[in-house]
């Protein structure tokens, strides 16, 4: 009897390894391989067939006939809003999070939502009776909805070329496997190809699928990385599981904006999208309180308002500590350095914590500004003005650098009745903008003099 022979796959970059090694020798990660039995390589072999299923050949580009299809809108307009317009045909929608934050109730929300297109639930964690009860204590609409319990990718593919669905969902990925490989489900092979075969019927047969992924403890997608680059479309949904309110973003789209924000409220009748966000991020005190200040950061194709809190305590400790929640760590030790040279502030004995109001999370360096003088603000105990809204990059040598879409963000910050504004030099509106002050800074030192 031939022995099977074993290869082993790094879970955080994909790559295949002969033997098993601590550190995967591609990427650097540590504890990543994962063992699997290798597949029979044939020629015959429907993995290895294109996404056209035609023969190879190569074709001058005016040669192709591109038909403009239109985007099918879900009626969910912040699930719109992520997607880039709409559903195209064709197109593959990994969705993760963690558990419970929402990830199969939106997905069935949608397809009872569309009750003109065929539709196909699959599901590999749930049985139909769980399915059906979810849709009755929601509420939906789900007479026309069609279900599938089962695990095996081949008997999925099989039953869906019989349906003929336009929009097809599997929950989840990880319970899948192919009857092509021995190894257990959920491993990375075993998604890897799953995966693979899913996508190629997606294309093959222009039906929109949506796959939902598991997350790790990190908080990123569990399996091989090459599962995020297979797949046209990321969403990621950010928040508490516990909480009101989920985020819903973009990290990779193939026919819309990267980085797009959605925004819905956890109700008994499932997620509902908010219509404006700036509100829920926006906790209006009854007075004015240090340590708090107001940004218009910008997420995909819209400015949003977010709080940031900053508390300053004098440190009981050998060691300062620096936590920020909803931003990056180093960003800040970073910039109270520059607070440090350029400012004369010294907080090195201080304690600092920074908040983001909502849950969300900032990386556009926008923020440097409000974060730095709300920190001043909690360490004077001196408030900031409750009409003042601040954006702007902060650079090592102290100057003030400008942000894409300034005047955008002022516009934004003008419906919400804001007064003030502390921007960038490079930022200030060539017109005046109705019922708001800007005061344009080129250096810190100017816009800790402007408010302080």
């Amino acid at each position: 009897m031939a022995k099977n022979k074993l290869q082993y796959y790094c879970s955080a970059c994909g790559s295949v390894h002969s033997k098993w090694n601590g550190q995967c020798a591609d990427c650097g990660a540590w504890n990543t391989l994962e063992e699997s039995i290798a597949a029979p390589t044939t020629t015959k072999n429907p993995r290895f067939t294109g996404y056209a299923g035609e023969p190879a050949s190569i074709r001058s580009l005016k040669e192709i006939h591109v038909q403009e299809d239109p985007r099918t809108t879900t009626g969910v307009q912040e699930l719109d809003r992520v997607l880039g317009g709409g559903l195209v045909a064709g197109s593959v929608v990994l969705i993760g999070g963690d558990p419970g934050i929402g990830k199969s109730t939106i997905l069935l929300q949608t397809l009872c939502d569309l009750t003109e297109i065929r539709s196909l639930y699959v599901t590999g964690e749930e049985s139909l009776q769980q399915v059906s009860l979810r849709a009755r204590r929601l509420g939906l609409n789900a007479e026309h909805l069609r279900l599938l319990t089962e695990t095996g990718v081949e008997t999925v593919l099989a039953l869906a070329q019989t349906e003929q669905p336009q929009i097809m969902v599997i929950d989840s990925i990880q319970t899948l496997y192919t009857e092509q490989l021995q190894s257990a489900p959920g491993s990375v092979s075993q998604i890897r190809e799953s995966a693979a075969q899913l996508v190629r019927f997606a294309k093959q047969t222009q039906t929109t699928l949506f796959i939902v992924g598991h997350v790790t403890k990190e908080g990123t997608l569990a399996g091989p990385r090459v599962l995020e680059h297979m797949v046209d479309t990321v969403l990621y949904f950010e928040g508490d599981p516990g909480g009101r309110y989920r985020i819903l973003r973009a990290v990779k789209n193939r026919f819309g904006a990267v980085n797009e924000l959605g925004v819905f409220a956890m109700t008994e009748q499932g997620l509902k999208g908010v219509s404006n966000p700036s509100a829920i991020f926006l906790s209006r005190h009854e007075e004015p309180v240090s340590g708090s200040a107001i940004m218009v950061t910008r997420e995909g194709t819209r400015p949003l308002l977010v709080e940031v809190q900053a508390l300053v305590d004098t440190s009981h400790a050998g060691h300062a500590r620096r936590v920020t929640l909803g931003m990056e760590q180093n960003r800040l030790a970073m910039l109270l350095a520059v607070l440090h040279r350029h400012g004369g502030i010294s907080m090195y004995d201080q304690d600092v914590f920074i908040n983001i109001v909502g849950g969300v999370k900032i990386s556009e360096t926008a923020a440097d500004l409000p974060l730095l003088l709300a920190a001043l603000s909690s360490f004077r105990s001196r408030p900031l003005p409750a009409d003042v809204v601040i954006f702007g990059e902060v650079g090592l040598a102290g100057e003030i650098r400008p942000v894409p879409n300034g005047e955008e963000r002022l516009r934004e910050a003008a419906k919400h009745g804001f007064k003030q504004a502390i921007v960038p030099k490079a930022n200030k509106p060539h017109h005046a903008i109705q019922g708001m002050k800007v005061t344009a800074v080129a250096r810190l030192e100017e816009a800790m003099a402007a408010l302080m």
